[in-house]
């Protein structure tokens, strides 16, 4: 799950955890955009093998190796994290709606 949107999975039940692929019994699940290519890999390993994954992997040439060392809340900072929610605060409070709802449709 994307780390602004962590807060919220408690309503539905689940335990926040800060990975990038997560694995809960039969479910497989990843949040950010590169760990849906990890969350891929991860999946293809599980249903095809290994092997099958890495040449996945060479083929999209899946090597990361990012400029800046700021892509999780822990690296960035709590001033720049404060930063960007303050940029990103609507979007997270119809977010945060939506969620309210489907929680309580589910309980």
């Amino acid at each position: 799950c994307h780390w602004a949107s962590r807060e919220h999975l408690a309503a539905f039940g689940a335990i926040p955890v800060a990975e990038r692929v997560v694995r809960d019994r039969n479910r497989i699940s990843g949040g950010g955009v590169t760990a849906g290519i990890d969350f891929g890999l991860t999946l293809a390993a599980e249903l095809a093998g290994e092997e099958i994954a890495k040449s996945i992997q060479l083929v999209l040439e899946y090597d990361p190796q990012p400029p800046f060392d700021s892509g999780s809340p822990e690296k960035a900072g709590p001033e720049r994290v404060a930063r960007l929610k303050e940029r990103i605060a609507a979007m997270l409070e119809k977010r945060a709606v939506a969620n309210q709802a489907a929680a309580a449709k589910l309980a």
